[in-house]
Formats: structure tokens, C-alpha cells, sequence
């Protein structure tokens, strides 16, 4: 069983990192990465909130950005309350966890990204997740504080023990892509349609890479599939440069 990486994206404030810590080791998890802390890393103040739960502090990853806290993950949620314009599998943190537990059982490693305390996640963050995350709250009051929600989903992966509904189980018998290999396809099939014109017209272009990157990031593609999408996109280049196209 590989328990789920919590990744904490650009918080703000240390003492947020420190309790988010605690709830973690509150039901057993340890495994922190943090992006992009606002007022660096380490942090005293998180040391001092986390009280007696340094140890996850210690052990924590420190990453420039998502892409690289999620590089080695086989599978990604992304925790927002907010509605996203974005078309993605939007779970419960139950399901979130119960999914967690079948892939972990699998040796697959799962990341939760969370997301900085004023704005949560953004779609730029939101576009690497394989789904999303919702806990049914107030609709008139979404917001919760960085601890509380990492608490949420260190409760739900704690509570469900062992049990794995079986429809997942299939899922985590799945070879999924890591979140690189997804990562290089996209970079891949940019590369290509770029030299195609197909970015066209120029000011839409950030906006349709976005969308191009939340789709290969939703899709959930196996180490073959995307074997097989570089290996289609190489022979039609060796086609057209051989047509003289």
C-alpha cells in the first residue's frame, strides 16, 4: 500500500503548513510536498504549529512548481470548491480516497493537490489532475481553511481502512502514465501542431494549449497509450517530411 502524497500548491503562511502536518499524522499520513512557499522553506512558524508532527515537516518535498511535485505520480486529484470551467470527473473526498486506497494497494502513487489559502487552486494547477475533489459545504460559505481540508482527506483515507469497492480495483489494475510521461505527450503534441499553425490566432493560443493540457490530463492514459500517440505523431512527421509536405 503507498499512502497518497499531499502536495501543498504556493500556501501563504506557516503556520497553515504546520496544522496541515498535524491533521496529516492525525490519521497516519506523512508523505508532504510543498510548491512554491510564499514566505520560504523552511518554515519556524510551521515547525512551531506543527508540535509534535515535525517529522512530516522534515521529510517534506520542496518543489518549484505542480509539474514537478507531481512528475513521479500515477494518478492526481485536485481539491476546489469553486466551479471550474473545466471538464473533469468531479468526486467526493470519499470516493477520492477510496480510489486512493485501490491505486495505492496497486503500487500506483496517488497526489492530492492543495491549494493556497486566499484562491485556492488555479485552472493552470487544476489542468494536471486526473479529477476534482468537492466536499458538499455551504454553497452561500465554500471556502475552508488549508488544514481543514487536508483533515477531510486525511479522515476519509483513515476511516476506509482496508475496504475497496471492486469497481475500482479494476481501475488500479490499470498501468497508468505518470504525470511526466502525460507531461511530454502534451509537450509532444504542441511541438507539432505549433510547426502545424494550428495555434492560430496567436492571442488564443495560451488558451487552447490550456485546454489541450486539461484534456490529456483528465483522460487517465495508460503507459501504452501514450506510447502509442507519440509513436502516431513520430510517423506522421517521417511521412510528411518524406512527401515533402
Amino acid at each position: 500500500m503507498i499512502p497518497p502524497v499531499f502536495i501543498l500548491v504556493r500556501p501563504q503562511m506557516g503556520e497553515n503548513i504546520g496544522a496541515a502536518a498535524r491533521a496529516m499524522l492525525n490519521f497516519g499520513l506523512e508523505r508532504m510536498r510543498v510548491t512554491g512557499p510564499r514566505d520560504g522553506w523552511p518554515n519556524p512558524k510551521a515547525v512551531a504549529m506543527a508540535s509534535g508532527a515535525g517529522r512530516v515537516l522534515d521529510q517534506a518535498g520542496l518543489f518549484a512548481d505542480v509539474p514537478g511535485a507531481i512528475a513521479d505520480c500515477d494518478f492526481v486529484f485536485a481539491t476546489t470548491a469553486r466551479g471550474r470551467e473545466l471538464v473533469k470527473e468531479i468526486v467526493t473526498p470519499e470516493r477520492a480516497m477510496a480510489m486512493a486506497r485501490a491505486l495505492g494497494a496497486e503500487g500506483k502513487k496517488v497526489g492530492v493537490l492543495f491549494g493556497p489559502e486566499r484562491a485556492g487552486l488555479e485552472n493552470d494547477d487544476i489542468i494536471h489532475a486526473n479529477a476534482i475533489v468537492t466536499v458538499p459545504v455551504n454553497p452561500e460559505f465554500p471556502s475552508l481553511n488549508l488544514a481543514q481540508c487536508v483533515l477531510l482527506l486525511g479522515y476519509e483515507w483513515q476511516r476506509q481502512g482496508a475496504e475497496v469497492p471492486a469497481t475500482v480495483m479494476e481501475l488500479a489494475r490499470t498501468e497508468f502514465a505518470s504525470r511526466e510521461d502525460v507531461g511530454r505527450l502534451a509537450d509532444h503534441f504542441e511541438e507539432r501542431l505549433d510547426a502545424a499553425g494550428f495555434f492560430f490566432p496567436e492571442t488564443k493560443a495560451e488558451g487552447m494549449k490550456s485546454n489541450l493540457r486539461n484534456m490529456w490530463g483528465r483522460l487517465g492514459l495508460t503507459r501504452a497509450e501514450v506510447q502509442t500517440f507519440h509513436g502516431m505523431l513520430r510517423q506522421i512527421a517521417w511521412t510528411l517530411k518524406n512527401k515533402g509536405e
